[in-house]
C-alpha cells in the first residue's frame, strides 16, 4: 500500500508541480539567444540530479518510513537515511532544483521565476504546517533530527 500511495503521490505532486506546470508555462521548447552550451549543460545536471534525488526521497519514504509522503498517509517512521541525512527537505530541494535545470535547459527565464515561486510556498509549508506536525508525530525524535539535519543546504565538512 506505501508503494502505491507513494506512487500516486509522486504523479500528482511533484509530476504536475515540475513536470506538467514547467511544459505549460514552456511547451518545453527552447526559448533566447542562440547556443549557451554550458548553461544548458548545468540545466541538464541540475535536472538529472533533481529527478534522481527525487525519486530516492521517495523510496526512502515507502522502505524506510512505511508510508508515503502525503500528509493523508504519512510514514510509521521517521525518515533519517539516505539524502535525509544532510538535508531535511531533499524532496523540496529536489524539486527546485529539476526546475531550475528545465529554466537552464530550456532557456526559459519564466521557469526561473516560477522555480522562485515554488521555493517561497514550499519555505512557508514547510515553516507552518510540516515542521510542527512532524514534531507533534515524531515529539522528540524529530527535535534532535531538527536539531542535528538542516532544513535546506548540508552543512560543510570544514
Amino acid at each position: 500500500m506505501a508503494a502505491a500511495g507513494t506512487s500516486v503521490f509522486f504523479a500528482l505532486a511533484p509530476g504536475v508541480v515540475a513536470g506538467l506546470v514547467p511544459w505549460l508555462l514552456t511547451d518545453w521548447e527552447m526559448s533566447g539567444p542562440g547556443t549557451m552550451p554550458l548553461l544548458r549543460l548545468a540545466g541538464i545536471f541540475l535536472l538529472a540530479a533533481g529527478a534522481g534525488a527525487l525519486v530516492g526521497a521517495f523510496v526512502r519514504f515507502v522502505v524506510e518510513g512505511l508510508g508515503t509522503p502525503a500528509p493523508v498517509a504519512p510514514t510509521q517512521h521517521l525518515v533519517v537515511g539516505g539524502l535525509y541525512r544532510h538535508v531535511r527537505n531533499p524532496m523540496y530541494t529536489a524539486v527546485v532544483a529539476t526546475i531550475l535545470g528545465q529554466a537552464l535547459w530550456l532557456r526559459q527565464p519564466v521557469l526561473l521565476l516560477y522555480a522562485a515561486l515554488v521555493a517561497t510556498v514550499v519555505a512557508a509549508f514547510v515553516h507552518l504546517y510540516e515542521e510542527p506536525t512532524l514534531s507533534r508525530r515524531y515529539g522528540a525524535e524529530y527535535d534532535a533530527y531538527r536539531a542535528a539535519v538542516p532544513r535546506w543546504l548540508p552543512r560543510s565538512k570544514g
